[in-house]
């Protein structure tokens, strides 16, 4: 099997995959309540799931994000987060922020 055509099939498998559990959550979602403990948990393995990729990012960086070093990226995250408490949960403004202290900090 050529590459491209392995590539083609890797982008369909995982198509399906991803548009199967979709319909299928889009199925029960009527079924499950929002206070159910089945939601919750599934809540909580989401919020455990970010977690772990956001710690991914900041500890082992790749692309551009590893040009900089880990000292900046703990004080763009720990700053970040306060705005977010200060700002009442607002996510656009830390996003914002993120972008402009992380850019600044970078190129002192």
């Amino acid at each position: 099997m050529a590459s491209s055509q392995l590539i083609i099939f890797a982008i369909i498998a995982t198509s399906i995959a991803t548009y199967i559990s979709r319909f299928m959550g889009a199925l029960t979602s009527e079924k499950v309540s929002v206070k159910s403990k089945i939601f919750k948990w599934f809540n909580c393995v989401a919020y455990s799931t970010l977690a772990a990729l956001l710690g991914r990012m900041i500890l082992f960086p790749a692309g551009v994000l590893a040009d900089s070093e880990l000292t900046i990226r703990l004080i763009v995250f720990f700053t970040c987060i306060a705005i977010f408490i200060i700002s009442k949960k607002n996510l656009v403004i830390p996003t914002i922020a993120s972008a402009i202290l992380l850019s600044f900090l970078t190129n002192i």
